[in-house]
């Protein structure tokens, strides 16, 4: 299955933010991004930063689409597919597209807080750690629809990743309200289709629509 195996840091350089791509470790002081003070990548990164150029409306909205991309962990064939799919739906197709892309499973996972980044959160489904409606899954991008469950499997509760879970405590004040925890079962459920209003990814949706409309 492809995906990007690179340095992620990098890419939060590159679109001039955090992208918060290692959970966790983005909040701390070893985060590149803040020893780089946020410079490009490359060799003339550093001097980016005097340079004045002027975006064009292509700049920004190829630059919100790769945005979205590097947050969900998803490659360019893939979120054209995404796109077409929202597109074919009716109703607004940035909004569309952007519930399709936390419908996933891997962000489904990572929401609940099974996981510090939507990368770990895909690694433990490739694993086999979880099911869905009591079968067991191991692909990301499958979608979960309203009232399916994610649940981790049987065999998976007893390693150490997810008795450590329980024994820390999972954080429900983080689980958006279009998911509903139950940490003692580790199971999560898809209470609905999350609205525009509960995604809280800092993305222009309509720039996006913009350039696939191109």
């Amino acid at each position: 299955m492809a995906r990007y195996t690179g340095p992620v840091c990098r890419l939060c350089r590159r679109e001039g933010e955090k992208l918060f791509l290692k959970g966790e470790r983005c909040l701390s002081a070893k985060c590149p991004f803040e020893k780089e003070r946020g410079y490009p990548p490359g060799d003339h990164g550093r001097m980016a930063q005097f340079r004045r150029r002027r975006s064009s409306d292509y700049s920004r909205q190829l630059r919100e689409k790769q945005k979205a991309r590097r947050i969900y962990g998803v490659l360019e064939r893939q979120f054209r597919r995404y796109f077409g799919e929202a597109d074919r739906r009716s109703g607004m197709t940035g909004e569309i597209l952007l519930v399709l892309l936390e419908s996933r499973l891997d962000n489904v996972v990572y929401r609940a807080g099974f996981a510090d980044s939507r990368a770990q959160a895909r690694q433990l489904v490739q694993h086999g750690h979880f099911t869905v409606n009591g079968r067991r899954t191991n692909i990301p991008s499958c979608i979960v629809n309203s009232d399916d469950s994610v649940a981790v499997r049987e065999e998976s509760r007893k390693t150490t990743y997810f008795k450590n879970l329980v024994q820390d405590g999972m954080d429900e004040g983080r689980v958006p309200n279009w998911l509903s925890l139950d940490p003692g079962s580790l199971l999560v459920r898809v209470v609905m289709s999350p609205t525009r209003d509960q995604i809280d990814t800092a993305l222009d949706e309509q720039l996006i629509v913009e350039y696939y409309s191109r």
